[in-house]
């Protein structure tokens, strides 16, 4: 189940339709009471995962979302992340995995204390995407020596992150190659990449770049090998819903996982695009050999990391897991 904690965010990326600023139609902060319920929601429909989308620190730039988090009795918006993965994750059966944005190492390690694994895509290790004009303009989160420098410190802690890239949003080719050899280096060093994700750009009317060009199915498809290629023992994602119907492509170009399927939630960042049912996601991918099955927020590999501090979220993880370290099978309520 997806958790948008909030959509107001600092930075102004030329393809995001998820963030807002104050005032604006549809900008929100959810609720403790908001964010529970829609988490036991998805409990009640067999969910294993709370995935936590949110504007990076918009409390910087916004006083509304200081007041907001005043009111909620919380300090920043890293603090109300922290109160709300406690929260879902002593109150249901299901695991957080937040995408908080950059992080310091005091950070990482508290919110490792209450999710098994978290999330901050690269996008882009060229820092031309920062100029004027370009995708990441007035973007200051969006720094690839600051990104970087958050992966590196979740490797030195040892938690089980996920990463990726972002392709057709200004970078060339060798951008792409150049991206993904910067996650294999950091893999390589610490081991804890359990995840790389490869999203392609999706142009909608209502974004800066409305008019850019989508990057082709050819495009995608070389990604992905060139990322299998590169990685050849890493979990590779690509999004159904952004690819669909080309399902059966993406798995010969060497995926393993088809990412978060909500049978509640929309995608809050590509909300235009429905999530695929999973019966026929089931049958497509069994077409080309393999078995569609479900799995916890963080991989069965990277579990003994995640439970390596006793406490709430290692009895958690030992409840949800299976003996294969998948998610255990339960019935819809």
């Amino acid at each position: 189940v997806f958790l948008p904690l909030t959509n107001l965010c600092r930075d102004y990326c030329g393809y995001c339709t998820f963030r807002r600023d104050p005032g604006q139609p549809d900008a929100h902060t959810m609720t403790p009471d908001e964010g529970l319920r829609i988490a036991r929601a998805g409990e009640a429909l067999g969910c294993s995962e709370a995935l936590f989308s949110l504007g990076d620190k918009p409390e910087l730039l916004f006083p509304e979302m200081r007041e907001t988090l005043r009111h909620l009795g919380y300090k920043s918006t890293l603090h109300y992340l922290e109160a709300m993965c406690e929260l879902v994750l002593s109150e249901t059966s299901l695991l957080p995995h937040p995408n908080p944005g950059l992080l310091s190492a005091e950070w990482i390690s508290r919110l490792a204390a209450v999710s098994p694994s978290m999330g901050l895509m690269l996008e882009t290790v060229n820092p031309a995407l920062l100029a004027p004009g370009a995708a990441h303009d007035n973007a200051p989160d969006k720094v690839p020596a600051k990104r970087l420098r958050t992966l590196e410190e979740a490797g030195k802690q040892c938690v089980p992150f996920t990463t990726g890239l972002l392709i057709g949003i200004g970078e060339t080719p060798e951008d792409r190659v150049e991206t993904l050899l910067a996650i294999r280096d950091l893999h390589d060093r610490y081991g804890h990449i359990q995840e790389v994700i490869v999203q392609n750009f999706r142009a909608k009317p209502t974004i800066p770049m409305a008019n850019a060009p989508e990057p082709g199915q050819g495009e995608m498809l070389r990604t992905l090998a060139v990322a299998r290629l590169l990685m050849p023992k890493v979990n590779i994602q690509a999004p159904p819903n952004l690819n669909a119907p080309y399902y059966e492509e993406l798995l010969e170009a060497g995926i393993n996982d088809w990412g978060g399927i909500s049978p509640l939630t929309p995608d809050y960042i590509n909300p235009e695009k429905p999530w695929p049912h999973l019966k026929q996601l089931r049958l497509r991918t069994e077409s080309k050999g393999c078995q569609l099955r479900q799995r916890l927020p963080v991989y069965p590999e990277f579990l003994p990391a995640a439970m390596s501090r006793p406490g709430l979220l290692t009895e958690k993880l030992e409840a949800a897991c299976d003996t294969e370290g998948l998610a255990r099978e339960k019935r819809a309520a």
